[in-house]
């Protein structure tokens, strides 16, 4: 390959990071604007496609499948590229985001799989995406450590057979990075930045470790964004001299729309398709925030009363395993936000319980694998796959052919007997305060009440709120949700952490700056379509 030109990107507004020219080299740089110039204009394209779609669901309130696209989901010929040994047994994933003590945490935990990642568990700061690139590079070159400043425990990497496989999670298309600009003006899109910057230090490298570049695609919304994804894919293998191919891709369907689309995003990657993950949380964001107008038919309850066995997500998640398994691709599973305390084994007991029965369920109805968010649950997840599983890779050979869904099925919220309460109003306005202020802090992967939290569930949390003003849902307590009660509430967590924290740490924090933000985006007549677009503005770094 012949020397790069120089990149015509700036790199604006920010301070010199220590590694940072390991990773933002001419080269690299120089890569990332011409992934930049060829398909930004298309994702551009794609964004205001979106909102055409959103306009079609705001007049019809319903989706069906494509007829368009319906001599695909016909052709029964068709599979996506067989898995790479490295990706073919995912049982348990663990998922975090990219500094340095995760990094070595995650790939020790045990895991099959490492989601690595530059999305929802990570607040774009600058400094989280430079430096996350670094750790990874560290890490394939084994050259990462990390020594606690408070307890003095140092912490390293075991040997490489028992490293977790990583599959990395660039930031969704509508997330530009404002710290790279081309010379018009013009943001880098994040998703190009965090690939073209990762594939471009590790694809080799990973190959020559016995694995390859492997990602998780987020926020997708149709198969047309996947075929951009698969342009970007193959220019990129050419470009750098790499095996097409080599690149593997598991598409998050956490939007509703993709939900229709799923063998349609499938065949459009299958050279570079490794599976399908259920993402719960802004799945549920993704209804609310398509159908806020379609009346009390589309109102969802407390977000915690939405289970895996609600019938509309029992159809997403049947629809997912069949479609997967029919076309040779892995069915992985939703998330065990659970995190252990040490302090308290009753909380431990009940909760693992509840662990314990959630990946028994996703085994027992045929996925492959499934996300924990703390190492301590690893051995739990592993057990229940590992009963249903043995001494296989996964269960793609369970076709799942007992399964029929129906465009309605998908759209079935009204079948839940669950419904708004008082209490779900107020955990929703914590839950978003405490968010959105550890993310204006640059952290975005938070334990609040012994759950880790990430944007997914910010987004739900404000969305419901405004979903519930505007379909005017009276609590159980016999209250409305209004503006003014919203108001109250956060009024008063406000002041409990205040009461909480102390006046000097409250002061030090950013808890009047998130209180305010979510309820911009909660009572805003213009609803926000991310909570990170306006946030973002405000993020220091």
């Amino acid at each position: 390959m012949s020397a790069p030109a120089p990149s015509p990107l700036a790199i604006v507004d920010a301070e010199p990071l220590p590694g940072q020219e390991e990773v933002l080299t001419e080269a690299a740089l120089a890569f990332v604007a011409e992934l930049h110039r060829r398909f930004t204009p298309r994702r551009d394209e794609l964004l205001a496609r979106r909102a055409e779609r959103r306009a079609e669901i705001a007049r019809t309130s319903t989706l069906d499948f494509l007829p368009e696209t319906a001599a695909v989901r016909a052709d029964d010929s068709w599979r996506v590229a067989p898995a790479p040994e490295a990706l073919n047994d995912r049982r348990v994933e663990i998922t975090g985001p990219t500094d340095r003590k995760m990094t070595i945490n995650a790939l020790n935990s045990g895991a099959k799989v490492w989601l690595a990642d530059f999305e929802d568990a990570s607040a774009p700061t600058w400094e989280n995406v430079v430096l996350g690139q670094l750790n990874l590079i560290n890490a394939y070159t084994r050259t990462i450590d990390f020594t606690d400043a408070v307890s003095g425990k140092t912490y390293a990497l075991q040997p490489a057979e028992e490293l977790a496989t990583v599959v990395m999670r660039p930031r969704g298309w509508h997330l530009d990075e404002r710290h790279l600009s081309a010379p018009d003006g013009t943001r880098v899109p994040g998703a190009l930045v965090d690939f073209g910057l990762y594939f471009f230090h590790n694809a080799q490298r990973l190959l020559d470790l016995g694995k390859g570049p492997y990602f998780y695609l987020p926020k997708t919304e149709s198969h047309l964004e996947a075929r951009l994804w698969n342009d970007v894919f193959v220019f990129a293998q050419d470009h750098l001299g790499i095996p097409q191919g080599a690149v593997r891709a598991t598409v998050l369907i956490e939007t509703i729309t993709a939900a229709y689309e799923m063998e349609e995003i499938l065949y459009e990657l299958r050279e570079h398709a490794s599976g399908l993950n259920a993402g719960r949380w802004d799945y549920l964001f993704s209804i609310v925030k398509n159908f806020r107008d379609g009346g009390a038919r589309f109102v969802l309850p407390d977000r915690n009363a939405v289970t895996m066995t609600a019938p509309f997500m029992r159809a997403y998640t049947e629809l997912l395993v069949r479609t997967c398994h029919k076309r040779g691709a892995h069915a992985i599973g939703g998330m065990a936000a659970f995190i252990p305390s040490r302090r308290d084994p009753e909380v431990n007991k009940v909760a693992f319980e509840k662990v314990r029965a959630d990946k028994d369920r996703e085994a027992n109805d045929g996925f492959d694998g499934s996300w924990v968010a703390h190492p301590d649950l690893v051995p739990i997840a592993m057990e229940s796959f590992d009963r249903v599983l043995g001494d296989k890779p996964n269960q793609k050979d369970r076709l799942r052919e007992d399964v029929d869904v129906s465009a309605a099925d998908l759209l079935a919220i009204d079948s839940l007997e669950a419904r708004p309460t008082y209490a779900g109003l107020v955990n929703a306005v914590q839950v978003g305060i405490r968010y959105i202020e550890a993310w204006l802090r640059g952290t975005g992967a938070v334990a609040i009440f012994n759950l880790m939290e990430d944007a997914a569930t910010a987004e739900i949390s404000r969305s419901q709120i405004w979903q519930w003003i505007n379909a005017g849902v009276v609590l159980d307590n016999g209250e409305r949700v209004t503006a003014e009660l919203t108001r109250k509430v956060a009024a008063g967590e406000l002041a409990n952490i205040r009461a909480e924290t102390g006046d000097e740490a409250f002061a030090a924090g950013h808890w009047k700056q998130a209180h305010d933000l979510l309820l911009k985006v909660s009572l805003d007549e213009d609803y926000a379509d991310f909570l990170t677009l306006p946030a973002y503005e405000q993020l220091q770094g």
